[in-house]
């Protein structure tokens, strides 16, 4: 549980990310989603320097401590940057410097990504280290809490996060509170990793075992070194690629590797289902704020609706383990855990199959004023005032327009009003403050007491999202939960971090993918982007069902007891992870310790 609080406040920051984007920095939707999605791909390709850290350097603990400090201090610039009154010299409510805003808040979220994605392989690894071999149930169950507990983390930071930023705070002008939506986390942050630091005592702490993706890395590219000069018909062939290595390296090195090659070759086509996934915090919130959050007593943020997911995690996480699995099992049919993230893949397909059908009718319901007032393809909130001259703004008496504006304006759901001055040829002025509706149309006579709405508000309500969410949750359940064992109980025993990361690195290229079709934008409707992911996710879920059909379980321990067996008693120590002669003295000293280290496990 101590473990578990480290991972909570980092899922803040991503709630009100692209619309802080949007909003606050000005950045329109294509370029909102690139910058969300960079961000989002950088936390997962930093599980690789993490790892290695890890791995090599700090332990799997302290790494954890130190990056979540790093974590921390991001969180603070990103809070510092979304203080408009700073450079609001001329305290108009408009900062004067965006450059400022801008560059600290990429600097910002840089120091998140580098410090949450560090993090990242360490803490599930860290957690799995707790439990013996003969533990696999448990350690399993453990898994499924631990996305639980994530989720839990993320349910109350997606419910939470959307209202501070909703507040209205600064010091000359009143605006939506970035800030507090940012600095509460780091706030968070800092009292998760006390409480973590609490409990080391409680922990299993495995050393460092040297950098072994170095080790690793050495040993792929001797294998393909000594295998191209060793490419002519005389050399006689071996049974794997890998075993090119064995001039240099040991078998046991060369076994794990083959373990580590094998489960990363089935990771190829994971990235599409990621691409899919995390666009919940981009699209489909953009998709959100043009629909009707309006739910009777109170407004529901666009960015709000991403609580679904995790509420629907926390709810079916337990019920797939204790009810759903367990029936599967009786009814004799093997659903592994590769058939398991198949069946993942398709659902979230089936999922943005629902998003496209969704944003047909929001297009319909938005054509007419998007194009005729703002342009084809725009998605925003629509406004026609008539605004007439008057000596008395006060006095109630026919008036003819003078002027018609017909404007666009992206206004934050939470502020759904428009305030107007009016100020005549003799300096008089005329206060008026509108309430507004989505996707509405006015004529308004200022300042008559009376507004006539010529379009109803878009009737195409959010709830209709709880259907492409379910599908997704549902998807995420059977894929990640059960990807995150699987790379766990495949992995060798000194390279449980690598395969994380490894794990992670699909997110990240599942992102990058996003940020390349964001980019081209050469599909005119965003109903039809969304078809496209879901037929590529298809296509794929069909190539990772053939890979998975082929692919053969293991067993790392046991391949690791066989190697073993052939090797010197010294050696075994070595290829367990020590490589230099001060870490081999550290293990022959703490292996007459080792069952009084066993007795602080958890």
């Amino acid at each position: 549980h101590l473990l578990l609080c480290s991972c909570f406040p980092s899922l803040c920051v991503a709630a009100v990310l692209v619309l802080y984007f949007k909003y606050f920095i000005g950045w329109d939707n294509d370029l909102s989603t690139t910058i969300y999605h960079t961000f989002v791909a950088l936390c997962y390709l930093t599980p690789i320097l993490g790892a290695i850290i890890a791995d090599s350097w700090l332990g799997k603990f302290k790494t954890i401590v130190y990056l979540s400090i790093v974590y921390t201090i991001g969180q603070v610039i990103m809070a510092i940057s979304a203080i408009h009154d700073i450079t609001d010299t001329n305290r108009d409510g408009t900062p004067d410097n965006m450059t400022f805003h801008t560059a600290m808040s990429m600097l910002g979220l840089m120091l998140i990504a580098l410090g949450t994605g560090g993090i990242k392989p360490c803490v599930a690894a860290f957690g799995g280290d707790q439990f013996e071999e003969h533990q696999e149930k448990q350690r399993s169950t453990f898994f499924s809490i631990f996305y639980l507990s994530i989720n839990a983390g993320s349910l109350l930071s997606t419910l939470i996060t959307p209202i501070l930023r909703a507040q209205e705070c600064g010091i000359y002008s009143k605006q939506s509170c970035f800030p507090l939506a940012f600095g509460v986390p780091a706030a968070l942050m800092v009292v998760a990793l006390i409480v973590f630091i609490a409990g080391h005592s409680m922990y299993i702490m495995e050393s460092p075992k040297g950098n072994i993706l170095l080790r690793v890395m050495k040993c792929i590219g001797f294998a393909i070194k000594n295998r191209f000069n060793h490419r002519s018909q005389q050399h006689p062939k071996r049974e794997h690629w890998m075993d090119w290595a064995e001039e240099k390296y040991d078998k046991l090195l060369i076994a794990q590797v083959k373990m580590v090659l094998k489960v990363l070759f089935l990771y190829i086509p994971l990235p599409m289902f990621w691409a899919l996934f995390d666009q919940q915090g981009s699209r489909w919130t953009l998709q959100a704020t043009t629909m009707d959050g309006n739910f009777g007593a109170f407004i529901i943020q666009p960015d709000q609706m991403q609580i679904v997911n995790p509420i629907l995690i926390v709810i079916m996480v337990p019920i797939m383990d204790s009810a759903v699995y367990p029936l599967i099992k009786k009814c004799h049919i093997n659903f592994t855990p590769l058939r398991r993230m198949t069946v993942g893949m398709l659902l979230a397909a089936l999922a943005f199959v629902a998003a496209a059908l969704l944003q047909i009718q929001i297009d319909v319901s938005n054509r007419y004023l998007a194009d005729w007032f703002c342009g084809p393809g725009s998605h925003i909130y629509i406004y026609r005032i008539a605004i007439c001259r008057d000596e008395n703004c006060k006095a109630r008496k026919q008036c003819k327009p003078i002027a018609r504006l017909l404007f666009c304006t992206d206004l934050i759901p939470s502020l759904l009003r428009a305030n107007f001055t009016i100020v005549n040829e003799e300096g008089q002025t005329c206060h008026y403050i509108l309430q507004l509706g989505f996707g509405s149309s006015y004529t308004v006579l200022i300042p008559s007491t009376f507004t006539i709405q010529d379009i109803e508000p878009n009737g195409i309500h959010m709830a209709w999202q709880v259907i492409q969410y379910f599908l997704m949750t549902c998807g995420e359940v059977v894929f990640s939960v059960t990807g995150l064992d699987f790379s766990y109980a495949q992995a060798p025993s000194n390279m449980k971090s690598v395969l994380q990361a490894g794990w992670l690195l699909t997110v990240a290229v599942g992102n990058i993918i996003v940020l390349i079709v964001a980019e081209a934008g050469s599909l005119p409707d965003q109903w039809a982007e969304y078809v496209l992911f879901a037929s590529l996710l298809v296509a794929v879920s069909i190539i990772f069902a053939v890979m998975a059909y082929f692919y053969t379980y293991m067993d790392p321990m046991e391949i690791e007891a066989k190697f073993m067996d052939l090797e010197p008693e010294e050696k075994k120590r070595k290829e367990l992870g020590m490589t230099t002669k001060d870490n081999l003295a550290y293990v022959n000293n703490e292996t007459s310790n080792n069952t009084d280290d066993k007795q602080t496990k958890i």
